[in-house]
């Protein structure tokens, strides 16, 4: 059995205060930061014995492994990307590792034949305008996307390298032979067989492109431009500055905008003369828009559950409702690009792995288009709503198994930030923790999307810890409500959650037992000089600006530890990730290690060669697993 009496490594502790805009901020375990340095990897040696020695002895791993073995294994198919009669799509069977990208039945691109370690993913793809040609782009861990032109017929590879290419959208031109990509966040033209690509637009942007006929519409933030490619000059119309969902060229040739809920119409030669076609509908923000032969398709999220509207596209005239396979989420909203009376969508909740979908416009009905498989799992959801700590309403969805209430052994998940809306989708991870007597509750913060532009905005910046009290309360009110207990609470969190459950644990201690904090950003002072961090100070705010220091300062975690009892904590890493520098958790779990007066281990667990996003199956089924167990035994849950 895992052991509580723990000897750290020796991590060198510095005295110093560095003096910013009049705030002493102390920062000792700076030299962390460094992997090359000698000292940081003997201690990272001695972090991963210790990890290895606690994992070995946690009860639930191999059962847990097991099961989330089994619910991962589904097979699953991607939306289809029509191309005439082509049809392009992801498929991923049981047993394999990743999907492969199919046009028919035909394989074109199997990561796992490029590289069988499992370590390259495929990252995006596009097939040219007459589907004879497709770009994909693939990556190892770090997410620096290689760009490759592939002859669809034969499988030759025909063009590329092009290198710096991180998901970067590709807009093929009509021709087949152009197109436009994003490399180094500059916009580039390219032309098969030649070397020197032609750059567009001065500075660097995240651009996001999307092609219709003789149209390209730009995306950069906020900023919108539609561009008439077939013109001899490159001549960007500034069409929409402002938030905007999406901005495209339809098969009928207008111009759509989705903006503040709405969405209007406009001629692309005269892209200031907007009219309104669908009106807003107040707390269920766009999410998808598909353009077919006289019917516009509207998807919003309405309490983080989807709804599907068809609209007529020349009047607006509401049509009817689509009607889903549950309440749950749908995701790539596609039809063909000339239009037609057809439309795909993938629909995924908590119990179905995501499955595609084929509406008809003529029938209105909507049929399995694929199917996925998956072992059972008999769970039920439910949606709360509980107060934040300034009253606002806060929903979260509650898997349990059976209707016994509690308490027991419960998961809080939870991210709140960058707009990003926490759904239901079928996760093996949760399901897993549910099946062996627990209880998995995801909160609806604020940051997030689910209910528009300004629920996103009242948790960034200097109202981040807004996000942080809707997590808070929600801990409180399982708690309360008989759910669960302190010492049955564990909190997790990857990424911008990772932040969450760091600020979590560092002003409310004692609400937990147990806290698996993944990839995780938590010094806050100095998060924009590593990994992509000087690309989120929109989403969190600056150091170098005084009141966004002091902003930050207030729930920074690697700032906020002092000597208190702290939960059992899990922090894990990835060496190759591009986005968040393990530095963070190196850094964080040094202070904890330090100042901790409870019982339960601090502990970190590294993966050298892994990146920000899953990469094979196997390796993230070993992470879950790992991760559950560690949970388990410190909440009390027994599989």
């Amino acid at each position: 059995m895992p052991g509580t009496d723990l000897r750290y490594p020796d991590a060198e502790r510095s005295a110093g205060v560095e003096l910013l805009h009049g705030h002493q901020v102390a920062d000792p375990y700076r030299w962390l930061e460094d992997s090359t340095d000698q000292r940081t990897q003997s201690w990272q040696t001695a972090q991963d014995e210790l990890w290895l020695v606690h994992a070995a002895g946690l009860p639930g791993r191999y059962r847990f492994r097991a099961r989330v073995a089994a619910l991962s294994d589904v097979e699953t198919i991607g939306t289809p990307t029509w191309r005439g009669d082509r049809q392009f799509f992801l498929r991923r069977s049981t047993g394999q590792e990743h999907p492969v990208l199919c046009v028919s039945e035909q394989v074109l691109v199997d990561p796992m034949q490029l590289d069988p370690s499992g370590l390259t993913t495929l990252d995006r793809w596009q097939p040219s305008p007459d589907g004879q040609l497709v770009a994909f782009q693939v990556s190892q861990g770090a997410e620096d996307s290689v760009l490759w032109v592939m002859d669809v017929r034969t499988g030759e590879i025909v063009d590329g390298p092009i290198d710096r290419c991180r998901y970067s959208p590709v807009a093929w031109r009509a021709d087949s032979r152009t197109f436009y990509f994003v490399r180094a966040r500059r916009l580039f033209l390219h032309r098969l067989g030649e070397t020197e690509d032609e750059q567009l637009l001065a500075g660097e942007a995240s651009y996001g492109l999307e092609i219709s006929g003789d149209w390209l519409t730009i995306a950069d933030g906020n900023d919108h431009w539609v561009v008439e490619v077939s013109g001899p000059d490159f001549v960007p119309v500034l069409a929409h500055r402002g938030r905007a969902a999406a901005l495209a060229v339809g098969p009928d040739g207008r111009l759509y905008l989705a903006t503040a809920g709405r969405i209007c119409v406009a001629d692309p030669r005269k892209p200031e003369y907007w009219q309104e076609l669908v009106g807003e509908d107040p707390g269920a923000p766009l999410s998808q828009l598909a353009v077919l032969d006289g019917v516009l398709l509207v998807g919003r999220t309405r309490q983080a559950i989807s709804e599907l509207t068809a609209y007529d596209s020349r009047t607006g005239e509401r049509l009817h409702e689509v009607l889903l396979p549950g309440p749950g989420t749908i995701a790539d909203l596609t039809a063909r690009p000339e239009g037609g009376h057809e439309a795909w969508f993938s629909y995924t909740d908590s119990v179905t792995p995501p499955t595609v979908h084929r509406y008809d416009a003529r029938t209105r009905q909507v049929a399995p288009w694929s199917a996925a498989t998956a072992a059972s799992a008999e769970v039920e959801t439910r949606q709360l709503t509980y107060p934040s700590r300034d009253g606002t309403p806060i929903r979260m969805a509650v898997l349990a198994r059976g209707s016994k209430r509690g308490p027991r052994p419960t998961i809080l998940y939870g991210y709140g930030g960058f707009g990003l809306s926490l759904t239901p989708t079928y996760s093996s991870f949760a399901l897993a923790w549910v099946e062996a007597g627990g209880v998995f509750v995801t909160a609806n913060l604020r940051g997030g999307g689910e209910q528009g532009g300004e629920w996103h905005q009242a948790g960034t910046r200097a109202s981040k810890q807004n996000a942080i009290d809707d997590y808070l309360a929600a801990a409180e009110t399982l708690i309360a409500d008989g759910w669960t207990t302190p010492g049955q609470l564990a909190m997790c969190g990857e990424s911008n959650g990772g932040l969450l459950v760091g600020a979590a644990l560092t002003q409310r201690p004692e609400l937990f037992a147990a806290a698996v904090c993944s990839a995780p950003l938590l010094d806050m002072v100095r998060y924009q000089h590593s990994g992509l961090g000087a690309s989120w100070v929109g989403e969190y705010g600056s150091a170098d600006d005084p009141e966004q220091l002091a902003a930050l300062l207030a729930y920074s975690p690697y700032h906020r530890v002092t000597e208190v009892a702290y939960p059992a904590v899990l922090f894990t890493v990835f060496g190759a990730d591009s986005r968040v520098d393990p530095l963070h958790a190196r850094k964080m779990c040094a202070a904890l290690q330090h100042s901790t007066t409870g019982s339960g281990p601090i502990l970190l667990r590294y993966e050298s060669d892994a990146g920000h996003l899953p990469a094979a199956v196997s390796r993230g089924v070993g992470l879950a697993a790992d991760m559950l167990a560690f949970l388990a035994f410190h909440t009390g849950l027994t599989p």
